[in-house]
């Protein structure tokens, strides 16, 4: 039996759920997220909480018992609490300016690097080297930061280079001389 799977969904106060054949609408204080699920797993609501099962213990079913289950909570999770990503800029010059919905990232390229916020994604600049994605869909919001990150990939030279708040960069020493 999966661990994760079969794990209990309990439904905080405010947020609805829908369940029709294998698609789920959850619907909360944040926003709503409708996703479609395979339909060998099934879904089903007791009262407060949701619970996942999975009709064989074939190899694919195992593995869609824990997905399916992981992902209804980030559903449940989302419209309630939400998600946020941090992002922090290292390096000399290197800096990310908003105007609306347009973030503006100098990256030491010869030209500045524009990205516009996907549809239900925020994003906001603390200072000039720190960003946080927010949004109430765990995989838009770390898509979005994912994109960010790979405009300049943090080096592990001097560190430079756009990195995650909760990341660690491993350091390499330089060339040596004779």
């Amino acid at each position: 039996m999966s661990r994760i799977g079969r794990l209990p969904i309990t439904i905080p106060s405010g947020v609805s759920v829908e369940i029709k054949g294998s698609e789920v609408t959850v619907k909360g204080s944040k926003g709503q997220l409708t996703r479609t699920f395979h339909p060998d797993m099934k879904i089903e609501m007791n009262e407060e909480i949701l619970s996942v099962s999975r009709p064989s213990d074939k190899k694919e079913h195992r593995a869609l018992h824990g997905l399916t289950r992981a992902l209804v909570n980030n559903m449940v999770v989302g419209v309630n609490s939400g998600f946020e990503k941090k992002l922090e800029i290292n390096g000399v010059g290197y800096r990310a300016q908003k105007q609306g919905n347009k973030l503006t990232l100098a990256l030491g390229y010869s030209h500045p690097v524009e990205m516009i916020d996907p549809e239900g994604i925020d994003t906001v600049v603390e200072g000039t080297t720190k960003i946080t994605i927010s949004g109430i869909s765990k995989e838009e919001v770390g898509r979005h930061a994912a994109n960010i990150r790979s405009k300049r990939p943090p080096e592990p030279y001097k560190g430079k280079g756009i990195k995650y708040a909760d990341e660690v960069i491993r350091r390499k020493e330089g060339k040596t001389g004779k």
